[in-house]
């Protein structure tokens, strides 16, 4: 726009500056960078890793010329969150002791491309925008999900098994879609619903789209059969209800109240651990708890000799590089992570790495959770109730430390840095001086 000649003067240069620079195509962006990510799972089947990796290279290079473009709204110290910055610091780091430097490489790079579209979106759209976004790309998601698995399952009685896909619905699941696996379908049904209640709240859709991307999702999240849906279901209600209970209690009297809540979720958690297999059992999970239990008990022996720094961080498990051969040989299976996102950090990156990922999430839940007690508007429950879901599947799975979950974690990172931190108080204090910078939550 105004900086327009600082690119020439060029009509094809005034027309990339122009475009770079509009909400329009900062929409366009956030849609094409979700939906690569969500349907990495379906690319890499169809086309290969290599194409999808390739597409994620482009909208990593695309989403650095959307920031150069606009680097007069952001600075370097606004544009990282510095815990972000630290884990993934720590993971490259591991790359000094790896068994396989190349592939722990080729892992902290997946890791840092998502970790920065992930940056991109969280700067470029503001929360009430990057629901939207998501919330059209999950809608399309699930309908196509939906759809491979009535052609599959009933239309013609058959597996795509180019897809993972079993032809279940006509048996009431368990179904993945084009997710890969049920676990992961659940996961994003979860989210998916946290978003689209968000999107009926806000009236930023109309009812009869809210009522049925609600119903699509729950509909899925059902049919995934998934034993940690139930659990994940339970813990947003629950810090659905402890918000709203939050939000409606006079100002002075709030900080008793979350300390008291803080305490409840404390003992709830040692109660839910010293009761752990009678919860199991309720919830018909048994056998998948034993895979567990057994891979985390096998994955125990390996911290043991680095308790530390870790074994190199790899992000999915190559399945042919030590420790993880050995572990799948051990527990004779082919798992290609730990099941559980904060055993993965602490056998790819220590303790070290385990303690940075634990103060990154737990900073931005706080803030988050503190920003959407105290502000009025529903749009700012969507990032507290986003990583509640992520922290809490992430002990079942490892879904939150690649792909989809961790762009997503990312995101949340970014939004919760902005809204309540240093970072805030120091973009009022530039805009007080007259700096003339406009907060990127003000851009259409």
């Amino acid at each position: 726009m105004t900086d327009a000649a600082g690119y020439g003067s060029h009509p094809l240069r005034t027309w990339v500056s122009e475009t770079l620079d509009s909400a329009v195509f900062a929409r366009a962006f956030t849609l094409a960078a979700f939906g690569a990510v969500l349907s990495s799972f379906a690319i890499q089947r169809l086309s290969g890793g290599v194409v999808y990796a390739t597409i994620v290279a482009g909208l990593c290079l695309v989403g650095a010329a959307i920031l150069v473009r606009r680097r007069r709204e952001v600075n370097l110290v606004r544009l990282l969150p510095s815990t972000l910055v630290l884990f993934v610091a720590w993971l490259l780091v591991t790359t000094v002791w790896s068994s396989d430097r190349g592939e722990t490489l080729s892992g902290w790079g997946h890791t840092a491309a998502l970790a920065f579209l992930g940056i991109v979106v969280g700067h470029v759209r503001d929360t009430l925008q990057t629901a939207r976004a998501l919330g059209d790309v999950l809608r399309v998601m699930l309908a196509i999900s939906l759809g491979v698995e009535v052609l599959s399952g009933i239309l013609l009685d058959m597996p795509f098994r180019f897809l993972g896909v079993a032809g279940n619905i006509a048996l009431g699941g368990p179904v993945q879609g084009v997710f890969g696996t049920r676990n992961m379908l659940g996961f994003i049904a979860v989210i998916a619903l946290i978003t689209f209640v968000v999107e009926w709240r806000t009236t930023s859709v109309r009812r009869g789209v809210a009522i049925f991307s609600i119903s699509l999702a729950a509909l899925m999240a059902l049919l995934s059969a998934s034993p940690t849906v139930f659990v994940l279901a339970l813990a947003v209600a629950a810090a659905t209800g402890a918000l709203d209970l939050i939000r409606r209690t006079p100002e002075p009297r709030r900080r008793p109240l979350q300390a008291a809540l803080a305490g409840v979720v404390v003992v709830g958690l040692t109660i839910a651990y010293a009761f752990r297999h009678l919860i199991i059992g309720l919830l018909n999970a048994g056998s998948d708890f034993a895979t567990r239990a057994e891979l985390w008990d096998t994955i125990l022996v390996y911290v043991r000799v680095r308790p530390v720094q870790g074994w190199g961080w790899f992000g999915p498990w190559p399945v042919q590089e030590f420790p993880f051969v050995s572990i799948n040989i051990i527990t004779t299976d082919r798992h290609a992570s730990a099941l559980n996102a904060y055993f993965d950090v602490l056998l790819q990156a220590g303790w070290v790495g385990l303690l940075l990922f634990l103060v990154m999430c737990g900073i931005a839940l706080v803030r988050s959770w503190l920003v959407a007690s105290a502000r009025r508007s529903v749009v700012y429950a969507w990032t507290p109730l986003v990583l509640v879901t992520l922290l809490v599947d992430s002990a079942f799975e490892s879904f939150t430390l690649s792909g989809f979950g961790w762009m997503l974690l990312t995101v949340c990172l970014v939004r919760a840095g902005l809204s309540r931190s240093w970072r805030e108080r120091m973009r009022s204090a530039e805009e007080a001086e007259g700096s003339g910078e406009l907060p990127h939550d003000a851009r259409g």
